[in-house]
């Protein structure tokens, strides 16, 4: 017997895989999140879009000033704010989307840590909250990429 379980990978109608953002920041492609995660079958496709919304709105809101700043300058959405490309796309697309998707996650690895209760699954689990916050990390230098702030701050006491 194999402890190795394979997950289907989760059918999306293709309307529903497009998650709908607010205007001023991109849409989002809930295969694509999935796939920069490498988020299997196991999380549904109702969860990950429900995961996929929090995640945006969090990284939207981190942005706020720096949409302010940019609707204030006449630029009527991320992709028309000037920056530098990358693959023929802007650099501001691809690090928001990176925030996102490694926000989404953090989030899956921390709500879906393991299916098992034993003593082993708990401490598979465990080990794997490192990586939960090395995607939040990810997530954070993305946005003070976008930003163009510094990815540490210290300050002395």
């Amino acid at each position: 017997m194999s402890a190795f379980i394979a997950a289907a990978p989760a059918k999306t109608a293709p309307d529903a895989d497009t998650l709908q953002n607010d205007g001023w920041f991109p849409n989002l492609s809930l295969s694509s999140l999935r796939l920069a995660g490498r988020i299997d079958g196991t999380v549904p496709a109702d969860r990950l879009r429900e995961l996929a919304m929090a995640a945006a709105l969090a990284v939207n809101a981190r942005l706020r000033e720096f949409r302010a700043g940019h609707e204030g300058a006449g630029y009527a959405s991320l992709a028309a704010v000037p920056a530098s490309r990358i693959g023929g796309e802007s650099r501001l697309l691809v690090l928001y989307r990176r925030a996102v998707a490694c926000l989404l996650k953090a989030d899956v690895i921390e709500r879906y840590r393991d299916f098992d209760s034993t003593d082993s699954g708990q401490r598979r689990a465990d080990d794997q909250d490192p990586a939960a916050d090395t995607w939040r990390r990810n997530a954070t230098w993305a946005v003070s990429d976008i930003t163009g702030q510094t990815r540490t701050v210290v300050e002395l006491i």
